[in-house]
């Protein structure tokens, strides 16, 4: 539990992730809130992004407690809080990222309903019941003692060392979040952005920009929650030996962190590859606007249809 795994390498990509992840990410929040016009897709983009911001800024616990050894000395109750707000926004993120696939299949599969079905007031709807969902769903986090005093280590764990009885207690609780915050989400934005890919490749010359991004999408949705939810379910359903545990915990940490990378990434693989997102970071970081407003007018009148309606405009609108 004090190796180096844990002591070095654990905090140092953390570390990584903050560096990188909080100014990418409030930079992506403040383009975002100065758009002109608010859809649906920019009111599910601003939840995503505030869920990011708050899992990075729990990092700094984190990478205090592992580089201290494990030794977590900021008390029970900010340990409680730094558990639940870590795991809460990795599922507020998951259920943004859902509801994102959802916004976009309507927007390209289903184009003529998404005039009713994709309204800023459904989006915020929409991500009042998700942050209520998710607020609610980490209360058995505050319900038991997350700090575990191991003697003989002389260190003060937090989550990482539960007693055998309030690891049962958490077990079908889990197994809960699990179904309803991993599985379900997984299986609606798998499906949405599997139809939506179809869609494209329909038009694959046209749209093979389009089609990669959205394949990538796919596959960091993948790579970065589905090891760390699916070992979250082995690591508390364990009764075998310490040898044994002690290789969860490691490929369990692991996980986690592959989870935080993705907060790391959002503002990349969901705004950055935007044209009016781009324009809009160079003109808040006072980039000359004459050379990028000449290069946009040109990519504007070469690439942007006259007709609403097509998959290229739902594409931009989605953006």
């Amino acid at each position: 539990m004090t190796s180096a795994y844990t002591t070095v390498l654990l905090p140092f990509v953390y570390l990584i992730i903050f560096i990188v992840g909080f100014p990418a990410n409030v930079l992506a929040f403040w383009v975002l809130i100065r758009k002109n016009k608010m859809t649906s897709s920019t009111t599910f983009l601003i939840s995503l992004t505030v869920a990011d911001i708050l899992l990075i800024l729990m990092l700094p616990f984190k990478i205090a407690y592992h580089f201290s050894g494990n030794n977590w000395i900021f008390g029970e109750h900010m340990c409680r809080l730094v558990t639940a707000s870590f795991y809460g926004n990795m599922y507020a993120s998951i259920l943004c990222l859902m509801c994102i696939s959802i916004d976009r299949y309507i927007a390209l599969v289903h184009p003529f309903a998404s005039k009713v079905l994709r309204s800023q007031k459904i989006a915020c709807y929409g991500c009042l019941v998700l942050w209520v969902a998710v607020i609610g769903s980490m209360i058995p986090f505050y319900m038991i003692n997350q700090t575990h005093n191991i003697t003989t280590m002389t260190i003060t764990t937090c989550h990482d060392a539960l007693p055998s009885n309030d690891q049962a207690f958490l077990f079908p609780y889990v197994i809960t979040i699990f179904v309803v915050g991993f599985t379900l989400p997984s299986c609606v934005t798998l499906f949405c952005y599997g139809s939506v890919l179809r869609t494209l490749i329909r038009n694959k010359k046209k749209y093979l920009f389009a089609v990669k991004i959205t394949a990538l999408m796919l596959v960091m949705f993948i790579v970065c929650f589905a090891p760390s939810n699916i070992i979250l379910v082995f690591h508390y359903s364990d009764k075998s030996g310490h040898e044994k545990k002690d290789y969860l915990y490691y490929i369990h940490t692991l996980s986690l962190s592959v989870s935080s990378f993705n907060s790391c990434l959002d503002p990349f693989i969901y705004y950055y590859v935007s044209d009016e997102f781009r324009s809009k970071v160079r003109s808040v970081l006072k980039y000359n606007k004459k050379s990028y407003n000449i290069s946009n007018q040109a990519t504007s009148s070469s690439s942007q249809p006259k007709s609403k309606g097509t998959i290229a405009s739902a594409l931009d609108t989605c953006r």
